[in-house]
């Protein structure tokens, strides 16, 4: 089993920035595939970012692209989500998530995940 825990979000103008912390506990996530996701309401949730916890391969939705950045540290079995240049449109519930393997697949679906955080609301105010 693997807990997972958000914190960080807030509400912010557009053009500022969040820093998202995912704190796991439960197992060693050498082998893990760890992944952010979002939920506006009304839609479905939707792939953010993802991180191969041992080999650091990264992906991004192309809608993040070139403004968020995910990390881990691995001594204090964290991920982050550090979100710049924000707009209105990244309004959302964000939630961590993990599945295990480190596969060649992107794991961009949210049914590609096992375990899943509570989530922490982002507000991005125009």
């Amino acid at each position: 089993q693997v807990q997972l825990l958000e914190s960080g979000g807030g509400l912010v103008q557009a053009g500022g920035s969040l820093r998202l912390t995912c704190a796991a506990s439960g197992r060693t996530l050498d082998t893990y595939t760890m992944g952010w996701f979002r939920q506006a309401p009304g839609k479905e949730r939707e792939f953010v970012s993802a991180i191969k916890w041992l080999l650091g391969r990264i992906n991004y939705a192309d809608s993040v692209k070139g403004r968020f950045t995910i990390s881990r540290d691995t001594s204090k079995n964290s991920l982050y989500l550090q979100m710049n240049s924000l707009k209105p449109e990244d309004t959302a519930v964000y939630y961590c998530a993990a599945r295990p393997g480190l596969g060649a697949v992107a794991y961009s679906s949210a049914g590609d995940y096992e375990y899943w955080g509570q989530g922490t609301q982002v507000t991005v105010s125009s």
